[in-house]
């Protein structure tokens, strides 16, 4: 077993990593992709089991996927009462995260291995169990990427459109998407930015 990291590792690790939006190719190669994901599936995860699914999408797919999820979101929004051209600039840009990202991956959510309750405030706890889990494989990938020098943020839009996401990937039924990770290189001119420390006066309470 390899040496464990010292807290003022982990401590470093989590407190350098940003959302780098200014991405840049090229792609990662398949390894590596191979490497963030096997790393996400060390997360935790209810009764032992490993809900999470991964696609890479090819860039040959995402033109036919930003359209989906533009008509998605495009009836919400009408649905909203959202003027024409707010639409139009959300949607520009969404479209814009999903064709430019060097490395495109999408995160799903399976029941297998889930328990099976027929009251409904234990059916959403069960699946709430799931969406916890998928939070700590997102975020090893994110730290993980972050520890490979490359940059990267997550896209909670096929939260929001998840028929649209599945039909224009043909994935399985049973596969939930729950978020786009983009990935890829840190532009030339980015510099993180200074997160300050949190209130802890606000986020904690002892009882």
């Amino acid at each position: 077993m390899p040496d464990r990291p010292t807290a003022d590792q982990v401590d470093l690790a989590i407190r350098s990593r940003r959302s780098i939006r200014g991405l840049e190719g090229p792609p990662l190669d398949a390894a590596t992709v191979d490497a963030l994901v096997a790393l996400a599936c060390t997360a935790p995860a209810p009764h032992h089991t490993q809900p999470w699914r991964f696609a890479e999408v090819t860039p040959g797919r995402r033109d036919a996927l930003a359209t989906a999820m533009a008509e998605a979101w495009r009836a919400d929004m009408v649905i909203d009462g959202v003027p024409v051209a707010q639409q139009e600039r959300a949607l520009a840009r969404s479209r814009r995260q999903v064709e430019e990202a060097p490395t495109l991956l999408l995160g799903c959510l399976v029941h297998d291995g889930l328990r099976d309750y027929t009251d409904d405030r234990r059916a959403h706890a069960e699946w709430g169990l799931a969406q916890h889990s998928f939070g700590a494989a997102l975020q090893n990938i994110l730290l993980a990427a972050a520890a490979r020098g490359l940059g990267a943020f997550w896209i909670s839009a096929p939260l929001y459109a998840q028929d649209a996401v599945r039909t224009a990937l043909d994935l399985d039924a049973g596969w939930e998407p729950q978020a786009f990770v983009a990935l890829g290189h840190p532009s030339a001119d980015y510099r993180p930015f200074d997160r300050p420390l949190p209130d802890l006066g606000k986020h904690l309470v002892r009882r």
